[in-house]
């Protein structure tokens, strides 16, 4: 492991125009590559104080034994010369977006003198027409089963064409309609190509003029009486109809576009891609990716698209009259935009040879999509970290891991963590999450009410979360001692009410969301019970996703791979998921109260009636007089005085000061609130 301040330049040395730079290890090979306006200023921020570092960066400055940069004229030319340096050199500490599989396409061989259409993968050819990719292989090769009987174009392979040709017979498809038979001349090569051409333009999503012209010809048929073409006709429509439907329309106007959103925690950003052409998504692809290093959100985007674009490995539909070049659309709509977004677009529209738009939508339908595959990216993620903490091999090793690095006497086969929510002091809750080996445990989960909170310490109202739930498990164990003698344990069922006494299992580890004083403060809670010996503790922090462990100055830092810190990063944002959820509640509740206070002859009693009946402010903000009239306890009068009170005061949506976090008022938890 090196000193960075062995290999760091002298004072002066580096310059500050723009640039590109590589560290590279004492062998030579170059871990990590990177670029900046000024070269100083960025490099200088390598070789603070190393405890200042993300310890991505930290890992990276220590691995390296060198650092070399070059000077560029512009922005534009240190984005291409860093993709180029990233392709070559493939640095480790680089995010790198690899697909975890290759995805299938479905391509026309354009140059061929009788062109061919098939399902593949892999890299593509040179003057060949590719539509896709496709999520699913089985989807697109239904779509072209369906297709071939309205554009009846060669699908066999290279060998049984040749081999009909010399026998003079064609295959099983030429039989079935299925393909034109161009093999023993049915069709000239110029027809052949022209249906060709309408199979392609049909994939690129001009079917408009193509369900037109079948259907003249269908009515031109059944009025010269030629009743049995009509009827070829008529099926080559409905599938026609059958394949367009697959694919809705997202983007009325018909436009071509990328739509990119990424979803990120401390450990991995997820990627989806929705390809959407003539205004339909045509395909969609995802991908998962370790963050390497401790690039941003502009910066993740930006290298994404650089991998995407720039490799040249995504095509969809035919962005050039060949059918040549990189797929690239006129517009490409992202959920961050790029940290270099003119440059960057500036170096898309050079390879495309036409402009190239990149931006956020704000409004409309392209939010409205970007919103949709957003929601996809995220769950990508999810159902990634699913897989990841479902497989129990995994959770036997993140248990052990666990185990070894906080010093306990066994695998914490019970967690519990808790989190603080509230804006400003308003509305204060806390949450309590529970994973038994590894996995949530949903029934066991507990919300709490803040009852003592001055708005500003958010170390009082853990301890009371803390308090009340040990409080619990002390008072049940109590009970059960009571029930039985000296040497025998109680029941964990409660024989007055016959309910469990779900405080009573004591959790091997509690995790609390922060470092070193929030563990103090929880560790307060736990030597007031004299639980201090039987239950472990420590915190997460979730800027550095350090592990901080009572009465110790340095946290641990746990392996970036490192399973034992990915099960509890889940647990420690469980937590805050559950936190907030509750919060969102409350504060709808709360809100519909103020807003209705001053409606006259609107109680408590109706007030609860009425969320009750809607389930929240946004969906009784959406009701009419007449809907709410039909609420039990509600006339016309009372429904349009509570309608005119909603629509003369709309609030500002809040926001959370310590994330930034925009709140709706739309609550999605139904678990049970602990009094």
């Amino acid at each position: 492991m090196a000193d960075p301040s062995t290999y760091r330049p002298a004072p002066g040395t580096i310059p500050t125009e723009p640039g590109v730079y590589r560290f590279s290890d004492e062998h030579g090979q170059v871990i990590y590559v990177g670029k900046a306006k000024n070269l100083r200023n960025r490099l200088n921020s390598y070789f603070q104080d190393i405890s200042a570092l993300h310890p991505r960066t930290q890992r990276m400055v220590t691995t390296a034994a060198h650092v070399q940069w070059t000077v560029v004229q512009n922005e534009l030319e240190s984005l291409q010369l860093e993709y180029t340096w990233i392709k070559e050199y493939d640095p480790r500490f680089n995010v790198m977006y690899r697909d975890d599989k290759t995805y299938p396409w479905l391509c026309v061989t354009w140059s061929d003198e009788i062109p061919r259409v098939f399902v593949g993968r892999g890299a593509h050819r040179r003057g060949w027409r590719y539509f896709g990719p496709f999520g699913q292989a089985w989807a697109i090769r239904d779509t072209m089963e369906t297709l071939l009987r309205v554009f009846p174009i060669r699908s066999c392979s290279t060998g049984v064409f040749n081999r009909a040709r010399s026998q003079g017979r064609p295959c099983l498809l030429g039989y079935i309609g299925k393909c034109s038979a161009p093999c023993v001349g049915r069709i000239t090569p110029e027809a052949h190509r022209e249906i060709a051409e309408d199979f392609c333009s049909f994939m690129a999503g001009r079917s408009t003029g193509l369900v037109h012209r079948i259907e003249g010809e269908m009515e031109q048929a059944s009025e010269n009486l030629e009743f049995e073409k009509a009827a070829v006709l008529r099926d080559s429509l409905e599938a026609l109809t059958k394949a367009t439907e697959r694919n809705a329309i997202v983007l009325g106007d018909g436009t071509d576009a990328d739509v990119i959103a990424l979803a990120l925690d401390p450990l991995e950003v997820a990627v989806k891609i929705f390809h959407v052409r003539g205004g339909r998504v045509r395909g969609e692809r995802g991908w998962v990716a370790d963050r390497a290093d401790a690039a941003d959100d502009a910066d993740l985007m930006e290298h994404f698209l650089l991998q995407l674009y720039g490799a040249g490995d995504v095509t969809q539909g035919e962005v050039r009259e060949s059918g040549e070049g990189p797929a690239l659309p006129r517009l490409v709509l992202v959920s961050h935009e790029p940290a270099s977004l003119e440059a960057l677009a500036g170096l898309l529209s050079e390879a495309r040879g036409s402009r190239v738009e990149i931006r956020v939508p704000r409004r409309g339908d392209k939010r409205t999509l970007m919103d949709t595959v957003t929601r996809n990216a995220e769950e990508t993620l999810a159902q990634h970290k699913l897989k990841r903490a479902s497989d129990l091999a995994t959770r036997t090793r993140a248990l052990q891991e666990i185990q070894e690095v906080l010093g306990l006497d066994r695998a914490p086969l019970r967690m519990e963590s808790y989190d603080i929510s509230h804006i400003q002091g308003r509305q204060v809750v806390g949450s309590m999450v529970v994973f038994e080996d590894g996995m949530p445990r949903k029934s066991e989960y507990r919300r709490f009410i803040i009852k003592s909170f001055d708005g500003s310490d958010d170390f009082a109202a853990m301890h009371e979360v803390l308090s009340r739930r040990l409080r619990r498990l002390v008072e049940d164990r109590e009970a059960m001692a009571e029930e039985v003698g000296d040497g025998e344990t109680g029941s964990l069922v409660d024989p007055t009410t016959g309910a469990p006494r779900k405080f009573a299992y004591a959790p091997h580890l509690i995790v609390v969301d922060g470092g070193a004083p929030q563990v103090h403060a929880a560790q307060e809670v736990l030597e007031e019970y004299g639980l201090s010996d039987e239950i472990a503790l420590c915190g997460l922090a979730k800027r550095l996703e350090e592990v901080w462990l009572p009465d110790e100055e340095w946290p641990v830092i746990l392996p970036r791979t490192s399973e034992g810190l990915y099960l509890l990063q889940r647990l420690r944002d469980e937590a805050h998921r559950f936190a907030i959820t509750f919060h969102r509640s409350r504060r709808s509740k709360a809100m519909v109260e103020s807003l209705l206070d001053d409606v006259p002859g609107l109680g408590e009693t109706r007030r609860k009636t009425l969320l009750a009946h809607f389930g929240s402010l946004r969906a009784l903000r959406r009701a009419d007089a007449e809907e709410i009239a039909r609420v039990p306890g509600f006339g016309p009068v009372l429904a349009g005085a509570v309608v005119d009170a909603l629509s003369a005061r709309k609030p500002e949506p809040a926001v959370n000061t310590a994330t930034g976090e925009i709140l709706d008022d739309d609550p999605s938890d139904g678990h049970t609130m602990e009094p």
